[in-house]
């Protein structure tokens, strides 16, 4: 994503419409973490760059009485009224002039912001404006930023050795972490509530560790175990299943913003992204140490393969730099590569570090200890990159990319085929001629054919030449075409340009304003303390950057640990420790347990950076057996449950609840998908209808995490039920309860067709009668038993229904209707 604007004109007369009702100045939402980190990289740089010279503070001649500068500015507007009305995109008068939807008040007045830039600020408006200035500001941030105190914040500061506290109930702890979320509730007065029942923690723990109920038949092996390690089989049985890697890898697929395509203006299609995604899974799977996973995804293509690791692994990671958002209408190469790499430098140090470091692109930080110079000394890094990406050059597209060939000797077997494809080029071309020839002189015979004997026969003779010509050529086609060589197969991913090099200063992010030259390097208060972590002048950079992010004793690795293990946190317990856990900056909320997050970060390190190790260690304590019970002593002093004391109801995502459906309706398919259907396509997806509809199409049985992920074309179930911005690091999810999503349940074809599917399944049971077909339905939708109250409604309600009905059917129908009742029950879409 563009996270600036370029400078394009001088004036910017800005003129508003008076607002019915008065001029009242207008509220905007206090600012959170998610929606400053919003503001400073996108729409501070497009206010900036395009109002600020006649819309600030510092304006030789402010124009209209209207101030840009400052949120009060924004908010009660110039001479007519407000500039924006948060929350109403359309009502916002600053949107409908950058939109330039009325002649008179065409702003930018000499050229138009992009669709991009106009985009960024509607979505603004969209959140409730966002703003956390208070005062005037020229947009030029440069403040006095002291390194020194800024590595005394709390993330910045390495964990110590974590010994586990003394409790007052010893008998409650069943591991160290219980012992620190205990001790913190008792220092505060709480006490944790009683467990949850069995059937509500197997099922708890299956759709946490590989996001599917567990069958009726795994329920009752769980209830009948009863030994001390019960759920220890379980949760070691579900680790070591290959479901694990598809809800985890899912986990991090959200965080790297994984999508098969470019987004924005024109959407082309990445048809190799699946290879990630691919990646991703066997990696979780694998248990593979979680520094390794993150330096092949910064530099794969630079290391060594693990012994007995396929080669191509690692260099297909790199696809995690080489997948956002592209926009590949930006005709100016400098901007769209600069977009490309503040893009890539804003995942790395949110997705790893929990650090909002492209915020830093025009300015210094506002908030966090980053000088602009240090995004520049990263900038450099990625700017010695080749990105491969694979566009193809059509219309629309004025920035196209490559893919990498892959394996061994691939390189050599693509240049190989690129040879074979410009030769067989060259002879289509000379056939197109010597056939375009060959027509013109049939034309010209036609005309001679009773005129003048010696042309005729001299253009006789070149016709017999030039079919002759023709025939070579078929002939020399068809022996060029039957050589062709095996293309080999590529990825998306990262190579080192062949000219690295430090990238300089953009003034206010302007490639075409430079200031002086940054040596490469790293955010300096996380100093690389070893020299192997200098950057030499021969390389990009990107491995010594994938080791200062991970080593815990001379770079960044501590705060990783802590980031990956609040992450590993979050989806367990529905929040994380920090809550904000994509930012663990000064604008992000502060740890609720700090020690118990250093805690688990340091155990993580020490458990040789395994994400199974963790998920195992924390479904085993006794804070993740907790029920959701209320105590309303508790909720007077915790009413958040920042600590912990009993165990949050959370909702099931988008994949799990589609899946869980295929599971009750006993459709759903486990083998893993390979491919994609992106990977046939080659273009605009959302401009070309028939790539539309081979998208929109695609109707699976398989798991959910294998449904094609197209920017703006998110499958509508996903969509409806908050799954992740593809175009943008999501660590944590939305979860909206909105009409849509009942409605959803009500009419979809899907959920109609799968109910039914459940009722035949019923149905199709000859061994049970209409009562334990109630109770099999129970079990399969909510993985429990029916109360007696309920199994004799339910009976009555579809003895009453299949008599209303008429028709063979009535039976299936009421049955299907009951089916899709407990389908959408919110005891279905939720975890207790």
């Amino acid at each position: 994503m563009s996270g600036r604007g370029r400078v394009h004109f001088g004036s910017f007369l800005f003129a508003v419409v008076v607002i019915a009702g008065g001029s009242v100045c207008a509220r905007a939402a206090e600012p959170d973490a998610e929606g400053v980190a919003f503001f400073e990289r996108y729409v501070r740089p497009i206010l900036s760059d395009h109002c600020y010279e006649c819309h600030s503070a510092n304006a030789k001649k402010l124009k209209g009485g209207l101030l840009l500068d400052s949120r009060a500015g924004v908010l009660t507007g110039g001479d007519t009224g407000p500039a924006i009305v948060p929350g109403k995109v359309d009502e916002s008068l600053l949107i409908k002039a950058v939109r330039w939807a009325d002649a008179d008040t065409k702003m930018p007045p000499k050229t138009k912001l992009s669709d991009r830039q106009i985009e960024l600020l509607e979505e603004w408006v969209k959140m409730g404006a966002p703003d956390p200035r208070k005062g005037g500001n020229s947009g030029l941030i440069k403040r006095e930023i002291d390194l020194e105190a800024g590595r005394q914040y709390w993330a910045f500061v390495k964990p110590g050795v974590m010994t586990a506290p003394k409790v007052k109930d010893t008998a409650w702890p069943m591991t160290e972490t219980d012992r620190f979320v205990l001790a913190t509730l008792e220092s505060k007065g709480l006490t944790p509530v009683a467990d949850a029942d069995r059937e509500t923690l197997v099922r708890r723990v299956y759709f946490d560790l590989i996001g599917l109920p567990p069958t009726p038949q795994q329920v009752d092996r769980f209830l009948a175990d009863r030994t001390s390690q019960a759920l220890a089989k379980v949760v070691d049985e579900l680790l070591a299943s290959p479901r694990f890697g598809e809800r985890w890898g899912r986990h991090w697929l959200d965080v790297a913003r994984y999508a098969e395509s470019t987004g924005m203006e024109r959407n082309f299609a990445y048809p190799q992204a699946w290879r990630f995604r691919d990646y991703v899974i066997a990696s979780m799977n694998a248990d593979k140490p979680y520094d390794r996973f993150i330096r092949e995804q910064v530099a794969g293509d630079l290391i060594e393969p693990l012994p007995g690791q396929d080669a191509t692994e690692p260099v297909i990671a790199t696809g995690f730099l080489a997948m956002g958002p592209k926009s590949l209408n930006e005709k100016d190469k400098d901007q769209f590569r600069m977009d490309v790499v503040d893009e890539q430098i804003d995942v790395t140090s949110r997705a790893v570090l929990g650090l909002t470091v492209s915020c830093a692109r025009c300015h210094d930080h506002k908030f966090d200890p980053f000088p602009q110079e240090d995004y520049y000394a990263l900038a450099g890094i990625f700017t010695s990159t080749q990105v491969y990406y694979g566009t193809k050059k059509q219309n629309g597209n004025r920035q196209p990319g490559e893919l990498m060939p892959l394996g061994d000797g691939a390189e050599e077997a693509a240049a190989a085929l690129k040879a074979h494809r410009a030769r067989m080029a060259a002879l289509n071309k000379q056939l197109t001629a010597a056939q375009d020839k060959l027509k013109k002189l049939a034309k010209e015979e036609k005309k001679l054919k009773d005129g003048d004997a010696t042309k005729l026969a001299k253009i006789n003779a070149e016709m017999a030449g030039m079919k002759a010509t023709v025939t070579e050529l078929d002939e020399k086609l068809d022996k060029v075409r039957a050589d062709a060589p095996p293309e080999p197969e590529y990825a998306m991913g990262l190579g080192d340009s062949d000219k690295p090099g430090d990238c300089r200063v953009h003034i206010r992010g302007n490639p075409d304003t430079l200031g002086e030259s940054v040596p490469r390097g790293y955010l300096r208060v996380l100093p690389a303390s070893d020299d192997e972590l200098k950057i030499d002048d021969h390389h990009s950079g990107r491995v010594q950057l994938a080791e200062w992010l991970t080593d815990p004793e001379h770079g960044a690795g501590h705060l990783a640990a802590r980031v990956m293990v609040n992450r590993i946190w979050h989806h367990l317990f529905g929040a994380g420790i920090v809550r904000t856990v994509d930012n663990f900056g000064a604008s992000g909320e502060e740890p609720s347990d700090a020690r118990l997050l250093d805690h688990l970060a340091t155990t993580f390190i020490a458990d040789g950076w395994s994400v199974k190790k963790t998920v195992r260690r924390l479904v085993l304590s006794h804070v993740y057996r907790l029920s959701n019970e209320y105590s309303a002593a508790n909720d007077a002093i915790d009413p958040d449950n920042l600590l912990h004391w009993r165990m949050d109801r959370r909702r099931l995502d988008a994949e799990a609840l589609r899946d869980a459906v295929l599971s009750a309706a006993g459709m759903l398919e486990l083998d893993p998908v390979t491919h994609s259907v992106v990977a046939d396509l080659d273009g605009d997806i959302e401009r070309d209808n028939k790539m539309l509809a081979k998208v929109k199409g695609v109707a699976s049985d398989h798991r959910s995490v294998y449904l094609p992920i197209v920017r703006n074309v998110v499958p509508e179930m996903l969509q409806t039920f908050d799954f992740a911005e593809p175009s943008m690091l999501v660590g944590a999810r939305d979860v909206t309860t909105v009409p849509t999503q009942a409605l959803y349940m009500m009419n979809s074809p899907f959920v109609l067709s799968r109910s039914k599917q459940m009722a035949e399944r019923l149905l199709g049971d000859s061994s049970n009668d209409d009562a334990g077909r109630v109770t099999q339905a129970y079990r399969l939708a909510l993985c429990r038993l029916p109360s007696e109250q309920e199994r004799v409604r339910a009976l009555r309600y579809l003895d009453a229904t299949t008599k209303e009905l008429s028709g063979d059917a009535a039976r299936v129908t009421a049955w299907a209707s009951f089916c899709q009742a407990l389908l959408a029950s919110a005891e279905f879409r939720y975890i207790n």
